[in-house]
């Protein structure tokens, strides 16, 4: 095995385990958000509110200035100028902060006007409008805390420290829940507690980054070097790539828009299934997008294609291995997650009929969702951003368009499956695109036996689940919440037997390199 796998592996093994530790922990989170809120026009207001500066994370965080950020402060790490590096990164967090804490502090004067545009069903109750303006206003000095992580996040990775950055987001977690538990009462609204959490969150992960920075030999004092060749770079790449993520979140932003036009719950109905999806999403493909951005940054810019080809092939063929078989056990066993995880408190019957057939629906764009997180990073390590932000307004526009089809027949549903089949068509067309651009370079070796074998096992995964579920040992009674927890523990667990079997004995190399992962740490 190559050093550049060795380390892509061990890259997204350590960030992977980091970030399910974390999605465990966000797992807690949802639940007790679902005890205290359940689908209620309260959660609404939060989740909007919440998302109003998780949107603006995205674009200046950890979306196009990491992912522009990386593959220029990676060429100075491969050139072997790491004291320029040490500039360009302090340099980069004091742009960042001045130009976020004016972004937050308009933020908070023009928040009615914001949720207005994010949420204007909303004004139709006045009470759902006014709470969502109040928790907006208090949680939107979040974004410049949380930007400032995604950037400190993106400098230990390009030095290959990858566990305290996939570790901070479990403070997050921590923080939301303490508050909920512990200040509702107090406080006589859960929502509001939620939202000082959100802020402790925010403080506890930067000040959970110095440290590791100053041992990586960073310093914290401001530098204003904003003309260094560096920065702008980053500039030049950051523009079309804040575009393009301006596009995906846009995205986002239409189904908030239409979703507060349909009944009260509709947003928390998308906001609970998003949240199961992003499980396997975040363990998986963005550790893997994590892992491998540094690593392809260096490959491109030293023009080293095969081993640039290797990496991209290595990357699609594990997303695959896990996104396929991830999607079946999600849609097979909708239902009874949502009961076991989510039905209790104020979260009913209703709340998981609801959730689980938008489950469904987002699921379908699974495979997706995780491959647009390996080929837009392979882009931006090109140092083509531009390519993405065209692809992505195609997508938006045909998001836009199913959406609207969509969301009168099958209301949340159908924002769900407008979501999917976008995300679908951005990939495809960028994988096109791609291979037209370099196509001598890149090349995706071996990938159609990869796929049919994970394609072939998940389809017996299935289709054992499926006959599982109808016998007495396995069927989920939907009345004794803890026994059915453990019927679900075990049909997962033997689904994933299955699956590893099926994949051993139709010969799959990513089943054959974990079995003897397996065997070297047993023996």
């Amino acid at each position: 095995m190559s050093n550049n796998k060795q380390q892509i592996i061990r890259a997204a093994g350590i960030v992977s385990s980091a970030t399910f530790a974390s999605r465990i922990l966000g797992f807690v989170r949802d639940m007790v958000i679902a005890h205290f809120l359940g689908t209620s026009f309260t959660a609404d207001a939060f989740f909007v509110a919440f998302r109003i500066p998780n949107l603006l994370r995205r674009l200046f965080g950890e979306g196009s200035l990491t992912a522009s950020f990386i593959p220029v402060f990676s060429r100075y790490l491969a050139e072997d100028k790491r004291q320029e590096a040490r500039d360009i990164a302090q340099t980069a967090l004091t742009l960042v902060s001045i130009i976020l804490v004016l972004v937050t502090i308009a933020g908070i004067i023009f928040s009615p006007l914001i949720v207005k545009l994010i949420a204007p069903g909303f004004q139709h109750n006045p009470d759902k409008f006014q709470l969502t303006v109040f928790l907006n206003r208090i949680m939107f000095p979040y974004i410049l805390l949380i930007s400032l992580v995604a950037l400190s996040m993106g400098i230990l990775n390009s030095v290959e420290h990858f566990f305290a950055p996939a570790l901070a987001p479990v403070l997050l977690n921590v923080c939301m829940i303490a508050a909920i538990c512990l200040l509702s009462r107090p406080l006589g609204n859960p929502a509001l507690a939620l939202a000082i959490g959100v802020m402790l969150g925010g403080i506890t992960q930067l000040a959970f980054q110095v440290p590791f920075l100053r041992r990586a030999g960073f310093s914290l004092v401001p530098k204003y070097h904003f003309r260094h060749p560096a920065i702008r770079d980053i500039m030049k790449l950051m523009g079309p790539s804040l575009v393009g993520l301006a596009i995906t979140q846009i995205t986002i932003f239409i189904n908030t828009l239409l979703a507060s036009f349909l009944v009260d719950g509709s947003i928390s109905f998308l906001y609970y299934s998003d949240r199961l999806v992003q499980f396997p999403l975040g363990i998986f493909a963005v550790a893997l997008g994590t892992a491998i951005l540094p690593t392809l940054s260096k490959q491109a810019h030293g023009e080293q294609w095969d081993d640039f080809s290797q990496t991209f092939s290595l990357a699609i063929r594990g997303l695959l291995f896990i996104t396929l078989p991830a999607m079946a056990g999600l849609i097979v066993l909708s239902k009874p997650i949502i009961y076991v995880l989510f039905q209790r408190g104020h979260f009913d019957v209703h709340s998981t009929i609801m959730v689980s057939q938008t489950l469904i629906a987002y699921t379908c764009g699974l495979w997706a969702y995780a491959a647009l997180r390996i080929i837009v990073p392979t882009f931006y390590s090109l140092q083509d951003a531009a390519t993405p932000v065209k692809v992505g307004g195609i997508a938006l526009v045909i998001n836009i368009f199913v959406a609207l089809a969509l969301m009168f027949p099958l209301k949340h549903i159908g924002l769900a499956l407008a979501t999917a089949i976008s995300s679908a068509a951005n990939f495809l067309i960028l994988l096109f695109l791609l291979f037209r651009k370099k196509q001598q370079q890149v090349k995706i070796r071996g990938i159609m036996k990869p796929l049919i074998q994970a394609l072939a096992a998940s389809g017996i995964m299935t289709a054992s689940l499926l006959m599982m579920a109808k016998l007495p040992w396995f069927t989920i009674s939907y009345q004794h919440q803890l026994a059915d927890a453990g019927r679900l523990i075990a049909l997962v667990i033997a689904g994933g037997i299955i699956y590893a079997v099926s994949s051993l004995a139709l010969g799959s190399r990513e089943m054959a390199a974990v079995a003897a992962l397996v065997r070297k740490k047993i023996s």
